[in-house]
């Protein structure tokens, strides 16, 4: 229900899949990462105390993405830092996925609904490099 896509000891990204459940807060994420991510599962009546968040200042100096998959089914190219190609996975409706590092690429399978959520400001073509991507008939899964 959780796997960690990894390269040379790097972790490239993180999927939890649709089918995930457990009681309590689950956190998925090192502590370290810009971007966290955590699933809850409380019964009726629980109280999430009210709160703000402190002005923290925090330096980030890669974007990193979550994906949320509402509809339809996607694949998922990862390419290391050098933009070979290593490996596809499959996102189905449901599945959440954090891009940590590396490169990505994406293929519609069936029709899709999808939230990205990332880091801001957005930088314009200053936040990323394109590079051409891999084939259907080259997919490693």
């Amino acid at each position: 229900m959780i796997e960690h896509i990894e390269h040379g000891g790097e972790l490239l990204a993180l999927i939890i899949r649709a089918s995930y459940a457990k009681p309590g807060i689950s956190f998925f994420t090192d502590p370290a990462l810009s971007q966290q991510i955590a699933y809850m599962q409380h019964p009726d009546g629980k109280i999430i105390e009210p709160h703000v968040h402190n002005p923290v200042q925090r330096e980030v100096h890669l974007t990193q993405e979550v994906l949320v998959l509402r509809k339809g089914k996607m694949r998922v190219d990862f390419y290391d830092g050098a933009q070979s190609y290593l490996y596809s996975r499959t996102l189905e409706a449901g599945d959440v996925i954090l891009l940590v590092t590396g490169g990505h690429g994406f293929e519609v399978l069936e029709e899709i609904e999808m939230f990205e959520i990332k880091q801001g400001p957005y930088a314009g073509d200053a936040d990323k490099t394109r590079f051409r991507g891999i084939c259907a008939d080259q997919v490693k899964e």
